[in-house]
């Protein structure tokens, strides 16, 4: 009887001394993340935009901070909802991230009938790292200067005004947008396969007017190659200080930001999630990172997941609202 209990206690004491360096294991497993692989962070759009220039800095900024590799993947197609679905089919296990801007967070799934990916759901959302307002630009053809004489152009000869967009529901179409709803105008929109020849054909006077990203624009507001007449922020740009927001001109209601915002597979271990996150505030608080991104005129945001998450709620309803009242479609 004591022999077969002192078998049995050794039988245990193998078996959890089997379990402990499994243990050990899992636990090293999320804590050495990331150094086991490379981690692939997904931008859903074409090499050389805003969006994959955050995600390279960033990726530089997250491999310094936290070893291991960080590379850039991108995959573009149908409005960055392709690049996007993939990250939410892969594993929750922090080597797949993706970097995306709005569009594929909070507006394309209410222009397009099915994306892959449920945009409420599939996600963990780790961090915005930066924003930037828009800037009503107009060609230098043109002679209005200010909103109030934008406004009396719109009234005399209206849907008859051009304003160009990098696309159907992009920030820049959706700022039109709520710029003629919070003034009872209206304009043409012409959407265009992106920002540059959107801005191509305003430089070349082509279009009247257009609400561009700031960085996008910004070389060609300082050679005087087109007009700054307002920018949608609720603050002034720090790098265009003396172009007023459109509030200041008298359209309440009106503000938008176009910014970016890094995400993960849901389920991420909470240990990867806190690690990530951390990381992600500290590289944006990096002084040449920062002083980079500020001179392309995009602001620091670096938000907590607890942030994003209720950031993208509230993005999520009002973009909705706007495309459902204003009719908005992806065609």
């Amino acid at each position: 009887m004591k022999r077969r209990a002192l078998l049995a206690a050794g039988l245990v004491g193998l078996a959890g001394a089997a379990w402990l360096p499994m243990a050990a294991s899992a636990q090293g497993a999320q804590g050495d993340w990331p150094l086991q692989k490379p981690v692939t962070v997904i931008v859903p759009f074409p090499a050389g935009g805003s969006t994959d220039m955050v995600a390279r800095a960033l990726a530089l900024q997250l491999q310094t901070k936290l070893g291991g590799s960080f590379v850039v993947d991108n995959r573009p197609g149908a409005t960055g909802t392709i690049g996007t679905g993939f990250v939410k089919r892969a594993a929750p296990d922090g080597y797949t991230l993706l970097v995306s801007s709005l569009g594929a967070f909070v507006v394309t799934p209410h222009l397009q009938k099915s994306v892959p990916y449920d945009a409420t759901k599939d996600f963990d959302y780790i961090s915005v790292p930066v924003q930037a307002p828009n800037v009503l630009v107009a060609n230098v053809a043109r002679p209005e200067k200010t909103v109030d004489e934008v406004l009396a152009l719109l009234r005399k000869t209206p849907g008859k005004v051009s304003f160009a967009s990098s696309g159907n529901g992009s920030s820049d179409h959706l700022s039109a947008e709520l710029f003629w709803q919070q003034t009872k105008t209206e304009g043409v929109h012409v959407p265009y396969k992106g920002g540059a020849p959107a801005v191509n054909d305003l430089l070349g006077n082509q279009v009247d007017f257009s609400f561009q990203n700031v960085n996008a624009v910004l070389p060609h507001i300082r050679a005087g190659k087109l007009r700054a007449i307002a920018v949608t922020g609720d603050k002034r740009s720090p790098v265009l200080p003396e172009v007023p927001t459109l509030a200041e001109a008298g359209v309440k209601g009106a503000e938008v930001y176009s910014w970016q915002g890094v995400a993960a597979p849901r389920g991420l271990p909470p240990a990867t999630k806190k690690k990530l996150a951390d990381a992600v505030v500290a590289a944006m608080q990096d002084p040449e990172t920062k002083k980079r991104m500020l001179e392309q005129g995009l602001e620091i945001v670096a938000s907590t997941p607890e942030e994003f998450t209720a950031f993208q709620a509230r993005e999520w309803t009002r973009w909705k609202t706007l495309i459902d009242t204003r009719h908005i479609t992806a065609d």
